[in-house]
């Protein structure tokens, strides 16, 4: 069991046994203790990825709709027109959190869901680092990471400017330090591993670069449902 910087460290160790070393540069780490829940465990933080909500949808019209797949491509003159949309305080986003309120409010949109229904978006969040004061060892493979979601009703988030999206994207995944991580394995212990709400969730991860394009400029792929 690993996340995707646990892959990464997998991988680099086969390309160095390939290489005809001995042994991995960073010694594999178990250690998942460092990850359990607390003695007594106690739910700290709110946690809108696992909160029952009200489904308002119509499961005879969600049955019925026709969806289609369709790949968009968001180069620096698209990215630079949506930037024109935020209010200055914002302007400085990353793509990932431009790209994932851009699309998280035109889904919504589309999809013509009831005003008072709330949809969230979720987002992997990287755990590790010094900022989240984990102290997880050099060489830690298995899971570190959190889902946080943004949370709205649909009225708010299609009447609202994107800036509105935006600052809801920016402020979950802001939320995700030791203490989230900490009430996140409390909170399974608590309540048996829920699983994550479904009702109105879209999910929306950036997997990383591909292939370069004639102008020399690497591509990213975003993944939604």
């Amino acid at each position: 069991m690993c996340d995707a910087p646990g892959l990464v460290q997998f991988l680099n160790t086969v390309g160095e046994m390939a290489q005809g070393k001995d042994a991995p540069s960073i010694p594999p780490v178990w250690k998942r203790e460092v990850l359990n829940a607390r003695d007594p465990p106690r739910i700290t933080c709110t946690h809108h990825e696992y909160e029952e909500t009200i489904d308002y949808s119509d499961p005879s019209s969600a049955a019925t709709a026709t969806m289609v797949e369709q790949s968009f491509y968001f180069g620096p003159k698209e990215m630079k027109a949506l930037k024109k949309h935020l209010p200055l305080h914002l302007s400085a986003c990353s793509t990932f959190d431009l790209m994932t309120s851009c699309l998280w409010k035109c889904r919504t949109a589309a999809l013509e869901l009831h005003p008072k229904q709330v949809v969230r978006v979720s987002c992997l969040v990287n755990a590790r680092g010094k900022g989240n004061n984990l102290h997880l060892p050099l060489g830690y493979y298995g899971n570190a990471f959190a889902y946080p979601a943004a949370v709205s009703e649909v009225k708010q988030l299609c009447e609202s400017p994107l800036g509105y999206a935006v600052e809801l994207v920016m402020k979950a995944k802001a939320e995700v330090n030791e203490e989230y991580m900490r009430s996140v394995a409390d909170l399974m212990v608590l309540r048996g591993r829920p699983p994550y709400t479904s009702a109105g969730n879209f999910h929306y991860q950036k997997m990383g670069l591909g292939r370069r394009n004639k102008k020399n400029r690497a591509t990213i792929f975003f993944f939604v449902a």
